[in-house]
């Protein structure tokens, strides 16, 4: 047991890194936002929402992939969506890098729990179930959230277009389409608020 626990424990430390690694965003505040600060909020929005999807799902299983799934990044560090959306190369090296920190996190771990968190992170990355896809819509949605709180001048100009770039991820279920509406809705209001055409936005 003894043996176990200290396995656990050396992923519990590596997982303090998530406190410092930094995201492209900010908070309301203009803190920084942390890795693990986003990872909580997908937690809880997983809660909040779970009761009102069209399926029933493993509450459970979703919130193990939205704690778990950016462990690697304690390892592998965090690349902004926008950098990897538009370079093969970039959004290849990120994958690469992300699969062998989770196969490192399964190997220090060992047993059934490393198996069981290698396939939660691979199961989220292949959306190959509902949750999956739950949980890889509320990562995206949180993203947006955080923008609408954080000052305008914090958002990239990719940022402002990406806003129209969520339904992909929510089309599979009309509570998380609806959810992603009054996102977007709130980042429109923002960004209309401080004098930028939507329709430049949308070509």
């Amino acid at each position: 047991m003894r043996d176990e626990l200290l396995r656990i424990y050396e992923i519990i430390k590596l997982a303090e890194k998530l406190k410092l690694e930094m995201r492209h965003s900010w908070l309301s505040n203009g803190r920084q936002e942390s890795v693990a600060d986003h990872s909580w909020r997908v937690a809880l929005m997983a809660v909040l929402v779970a009761p009102y999807l069209k399926k029933d799902l493993d509450l459970e299983k979703l919130l193990k992939m939205t704690i778990t799934h950016d462990l690697v990044e304690a390892k592998a560090g965090d690349v902004p969506a926008f950098e990897a959306m538009g370079d093969a190369e970039i959004k290849k090296l990120k994958h690469e890098k992300e699969a062998q920190a989770i196969e490192d996190i399964r190997s220090t771990l060992g047993g059934d729990i490393g198996d069981e968190l290698f396939s939660l992170w691979d199961e989220m990355e292949s959306r190959s179930s509902y949750e999956a896809k739950v949980a890889n819509a509320l990562d995206k949605l949180e993203v947006q959230v955080q923008h609408n709180e954080a000052p305008i001048d914090t958002w990239l100009d990719i940022e402002k277009k990406m806003i129209y770039m969520m339904d992909k991820h929510v089309e599979f279920d009309n509570t998380m389409a609806a959810l992603k509406d009054i996102i977007l809705e709130e980042a429109e209001e923002k960004l209309l608020k401080n004098g930028i055409d939507l329709d430049t936005l949308k070509a």
